[in-house]
């Protein structure tokens, strides 16, 4: 476990070195664009993305149609959500960062709301994991509110509008270190999607590079999440150590972490999800 905190941290560095080296040249994006009204092709390029990617059950609707949740109330406000066309009136770019940012920011008010649990306190691996992944997420979302500003765009300080009612309302049920950790991956893994399914739709490579550093701090975010949670349902928490007893670890401890060989963007917000 702390050799994986450690490689969260390089990984973590190597993101935030490669967002500062961009933006000399979105500054420059910004400032070209300022005063113009949003391109009507990007519009169109970004729509036909998108519609290919709901085809494909992206935005989360994939999910709920094989859940059987999209007939729900919740299901058919999370698909009117996915199907609501961009907002003519915003750059698509800046939406995207936006609605990064929200995420970012959810994912700290949850990982805050699990270090007050008692529980969570106690065990010092599990706290240690917490506050700094708390601190990353904190230092993404700056990084994506600082190439808003360089596009021209305004901060998103606020958490992403459609997660923040499911992670208030499992707040109660937060009993145990297992409820925390499924909810702390749904967290991380809807980020993750959202940044493989949006960063298509970015419009310059050097926006891309930040999406795609941030998005693999939260594949390993993700990773650490779904191995604690096998240990905890194989019903051996104690293996949630500093050192780790290797020998010791199941046989799916490693595979676990990555079911599948490649991901699908199932859980992804739409671009104007978090946007101001």
């Amino acid at each position: 476990m702390r050799l994986l905190i450690e490689e969260s941290q390089d990984l973590q560095s190597e993101a935030l070195r490669a967002a500062h080296a961009t933006r000399p040249e979105l500054r420059d994006i910004g400032a070209a664009r300022a005063g113009r009204t949003p391109d009507l092709d990007r519009i169109r390029d970004y729509e036909l993305g998108r519609r290919k990617l709901l085809k494909a059950g992206g935005f989360g609707v994939g999910v709920l149609a094989s859940s059987g949740l999209l007939a729900t109330t919740f299901g058919q406000r999370v698909a009117a959500i996915a199907a609501t066309p961009a907002q003519a009136g915003t750059d698509v770019d800046i939406q995207i960062f936006q609605t990064a940012s929200s995420l970012e920011n959810l994912a700290v008010a949850t990982y805050g709301a699990a270090l007050e649990l008692p529980f969570i306190q106690e065990n010092a691996v599990v706290k240690a994991f917490a506050e700094t992944t708390m601190m990353q997420h904190a230092e993404h979302s700056a990084a994506f509110n600082s190439q808003t500003e360089d596009l021209g765009g305004e901060r998103q300080d606020g958490t992403n509008p459609k997660y923040t009612p499911i992670v208030e309302d499992a707040k109660p049920s937060l009993t145990d270190a297992l409820a925390v950790a499924k909810l702390a991956a749904t967290i991380e893994e809807v980020a993750m999607d959202t940044y493989l399914a949006n960063m298509t739709l970015l419009s310059d490579g050097n926006m891309r590079i930040l999406m795609a550093s941030v998005m693999g701090v939260e594949s390993q975010h993700l990773a650490v999440l779904r191995a604690v949670q096998a240990l905890i349902e194989g019903g051996v928490p104690e293996l949630i150590a500093i050192p780790t007893d290797v020998a010791a670890l199941p046989a799916a401890a490693g595979s676990v972490s990555f079911p599948n060989a490649f991901e699908k963007p199932n859980l992804a917000s739409p671009p104007e999800e978090g946007a101001l």
